[in-house]
């Protein structure tokens, strides 16, 4: 049989998080990605480098750069994912709509028309759901339905596909085969689920980053603490580097650095004595995280107390990038580029490697029904 490789084009892709889950596949190649970030792009292009990488605003990207640079026209490509940048659409911090982020969707649907994909992928926050009391998703979904794409959507936990982090989000699916498209099924479940018992129990923080040295404020280390441990670690340190990367804390002033010692795991400021706590901060904020359980949602702001839920659950300081990293599900020679604000941009912004795998397999079957020709 002819093993045909299906082609995908990866848009707001920042450092490749969708991307990884179809990289590793024979049956599929990425011609192309697009960010607007330099850092991500040089990110993304450090870790997928036979992918054309188109570092410029989704606004001046087209069916024209593909087809000068990679002979490509419509038609030609099987698959388009991405997700454009989601704080317009975020339950966490204001929702405007006038921002100009939250008319991204547009310039999707406009390289859809012009490649007309047999299929594509849209990833988004679970905000998108309540943005105009819902209006903001009625209208995304009729643009692509006027495209000819069936369009579907459901609101996926990466904590159900294996990752150590609760972490919702809106995947919007559109088809032009005849066949229905099927979510991935989960593989994990909250271990309290008494309808789930055949499934895994969710990944806990400690599965995820306990062979990472447990080091202080300002500190760093090159070296594991131990072997792994279980099969995640294994996996993430497959073709580890000898030195371990960006395993480094932020110097924290001496207050903060004595209020998180107080803590206890999952804590919070009302557990520490009454002068130490901030005199600000949001209900998640300057709280420990919890060791045998999955992380929260980390974001941009996964080494920031003062702005998320960051405190590593056994030393007195926030989670390191290579931590965040763990949390994602990317390996540890996945390579982040730039300050640590900006690696950590690049990851607390990312699609978990293993939800893009599972979302992956179940896009493959779909195709695969459609073309017998494939393995």
């Amino acid at each position: 049989m002819i093993n045909q490789k299906f082609k995908v084009l990866d848009l707001f892709a920042g450092v490749g998080g969708l991307s990884y889950g179809f990289a590793h596949d024979e049956n599929f190649e990425i011609v192309a990605a697009n960010e607007i970030l330099s850092d991500m792009a040089q990110a993304y292009s450090l870790n997928h480098p036979t992918v054309k990488m188109y570092n410029c605003d989704i606004k001046n990207f087209s069916i024209k750069n593909l087809s000068e640079d990679l002979q490509i026209k419509k038609g030609d490509i099987d698959l388009i994912v991405g997700g454009p940048p989601c704080q317009a659409f975020s339950t966490v911090g204001k929702r405007l709509i006038d921002d100009p982020r939250g008319q991204l969707f547009q310039e999707y649907y406009r390289v859809l028309e012009e490649l007309n994909p047999k299929v594509f992928l849209f990833e988004n926050v679970k905000g998108l759901l309540s943005m105009q009391k819902g209006e903001l998703l009625k209208t995304i979904l009729s643009l692509f339905e006027s495209l000819g794409y069936k369009v579907k959507y459901d609101i996926l936990n990466s904590a159900d596909y294996g990752v150590p982090q609760i972490r919702e989000r809106v995947i919007i699916i559109g088809t032009k085969l005849n066949q229905d498209f099927k979510y991935p099924e989960p593989t994990h479940s909250n271990k309290n689920n008494i309808f789930n018992q055949n499934l895994k129990p969710y990944l806990s923080l400690s599965e995820a980053i306990s062979d990472l040295p447990f080091i202080k404020s300002n500190e760093e280390s090159f070296e594991y603490n131990s072997e792994p441990k279980n099969n995640f670690q294994k996996l993430m340190r497959l073709n580890a580097p000898k030195k371990l990367m960006d395993h480094n804390a932020p110097k924290n002033n001496d207050k903060l650095v004595k209020l998180m010692e107080c803590l206890p795991d999952g804590g919070t400021p009302a557990d520490a004595p009454e002068e130490l706590r901030p005199k600000s901060g949001f209900k998640n904020t300057y709280c420990r995280l919890w060791w045998e359980r999955p992380a929260p949602t980390i974001t941009r702001n996964l080494s920031t107390p003062s702005s998320s839920r960051c405190i590593h659950p056994k030393a007195p300081r926030p989670l390191t990038t290579r931590e965040g990293a763990r949390i994602q599900c990317f390996p540890d020679d996945y390579i982040f580029y730039g300050s640590r604000s900006s690696k950590n941009l690049q990851i607390g912004n990312a699609v978990p490697s293993f939800l893009a795998i599972a979302l992956k397999d179940s896009i493959k079957k779909h195709l695969q029904i459609d073309n017998k020709t494939v393995k």
